[in-house]
């Protein structure tokens, strides 16, 4: 067996410098090809810079809800006491941050010794990657084997093209100065959800058109009808079944056309309508890559494509858009590449959420495979109200829902409606991960009062005696 001496990587996101961190401590060399800056869109234009300016509106939110609490702003009187947001500083924030993490990233493969070349790779055979440098010419540098890492980019409607200006992608909405007077984001998927959530808090006027009969269709159900009946309570215009034909820029603002004939008037939009896989004039099929529906690299669990010595991870596989995912495959590729010790891709144990107020956050199977009768599963839905810490935070919205086997009673999903659901997702994770049972969750002390206390009571109410 040949030995793997040299990777080379082209697409310095998440999956692609997680993966040449495993291959420098593997001993391997490491060239990262990259042309838009290290950590990819996920730092650079998606999930950092959205996160914090979801970190503002979260503040926005509980401000706006501290009269509850007997807070007083200002003299407890309008306009003194109302509580407003400088977009531009906000967005200047937004990309420092950005800026910084990248440069962090950076550091880091500079100090495990990993080469960076700045530009466009594409591959020239199974084992050559040519680099159309940024400061110009090229370089062609040979691998025992090669990770593609290259993500993806936002979709884009005929007849709904992005300006920049009044119509925009969620890479664009950072170059905002001012805050929309009102915003009509189309697509109420993840991103649509989480932006129409943050702009709302920030204090635009907010429509929110989906095509589907419901928001996050992808989500669980009854989160999903949580999360609606927050936004409608909160003001926000929530449009289901209402498919956008076209996108129009008309003077100041932008007229939304929907299939039925009725329009939507605002001052900017927000294309939010999915994800193109950034795979197009690599050289892939021409190496042997095997490209699947929309352009997605076809790759197994262990992030192996078609063509041999050629791995792939992250948004550009389409396997499940998220950078924690990303990260996993590309580490995973390089334990493989390089002989290491590797399990393969576990999705059934991914937690993700999403960053809309409330948080929504999943882990496992889910309410829908357990009703389609994929799994037989015990389920509990144990409402965020009923805490004691919720109520002293003032809060209403959101459950807690386990899902475990009725014999054994191990756990083998969950749902968390809350504030930082993603930070209480993690011990049902844990459990699901580590095959945990119900009456283990219950028997752990968690502290009271706490949110997490909801996670315990609802394992405990699934306890069966023998």
């Amino acid at each position: 067996m040949t030995r793997v001496t040299r990777i080379v990587i082209v697409g310095g996101g998440p999956g692609g410098y997680e993966a040449a961190l495993v291959a420098a401590q593997l001993g391997a060399e490491v060239v990262v090809v990259d042309r838009d800056g290290l950590g990819g869109s996920a730092v650079l234009t998606d999930c950092v810079p959205s996160k914090t300016l979801i970190a503002t509106a979260e503040v926005m939110t509980i401000a706006a809800g501290s009269t509850e609490l007997g807070v007083v702003l200002g003299d407890g009187t309008e306009p003194g006491g109302r509580v407003g947001v400088d977009l531009a500083r906000v967005n200047g924030r937004v990309k420092a941050l950005a800026r910084a993490q990248s440069a962090d990233i950076e550091n880091r493969l500079a100090r495990e010794g990993v080469s960076v070349l700045r530009g466009t790779g594409r591959l020239d055979g199974p084992q050559q990657v040519v680099a159309e440098l940024s400061d110009g010419g090229s370089e062609t540098v040979a691998a025992d084997a090669v990770l593609v890492a290259t993500g993806a980019h936002p979709r884009v409607l005929p007849g709904a093209e992005p300006d920049g200006e009044r119509i925009l992608t969620w890479t664009q909405l950072y170059e905002l100065r001012s805050l929309p007077e009102r915003l009509v984001v189309v697509g109420s998927g993840v991103t649509g959800a989480e932006f129409a959530s943050a702009y709302d808090a920030l204090g635009a006027e907010v429509v929110l058109v989906s095509s589907r009969d419901r928001v996050l269709p992808g989500e669980d159900a009854d989160a999903a009808a949580v999360l609606e009946g927050v936004f409608t309570r909160r003001g926000m215009t929530v449009l289901g079944r209402s498919r956008a034909t076209s996108v129009k820029r008309v003077g100041d603002g932008v007229v939304v056309a929907l299939e039925d004939g009725r329009t939507i008037e605002g001052s900017h939009a927000l294309m939010a309508v999915g994800s193109v896989p950034n795979t197009t004039d690599m050289g892939l099929e021409e190496a042997g890559v095997t490209l699947g529906k929309g352009g997605f690299l076809t790759v197994d669990k262990v992030s192996r494509t078609s063509a041999r010595g050629v791995y792939a991870a992250g948004d550009c596989t389409g396997v499940l858009m998220l950078a924690s995912v990303a990260a996993m495959q590309g580490r995973i590729a390089m334990w493989h590449a390089l002989g290491d010790a590797v399990a393969p891709l576990n999705l059934d144990t991914v937690s993700s959420n999403v960053f809309t107020e409330p948080e929504i956050a999943t882990v496992g199977w889910s309410q829908s495979a357990v009703e389609a009768g994929s799994i037989d599963a015990r389920t509990i839905n144990l409402p965020l109200a009923t805490n004691a810490r919720a109520k002293m935070q003032g809060l209403t919205d959101g459950f807690v829902k386990l899902f475990c086997r009725p014999g054994t009673g191990i756990v083998v999903g969950g749902v968390v409606v809350a504030p930082r659901a993603s930070e209480l997702i993690y011990p049902v994770t844990l459990a699901v991960e580590q095959s945990l049972t119900v009456d283990q969750v219950a028997h752990t002390f968690t502290i009271y009062p706490s949110l997490s206390g909801s996670i315990a009571e609802a394992a405990r109410q699934l306890h069966l005696r023998d």
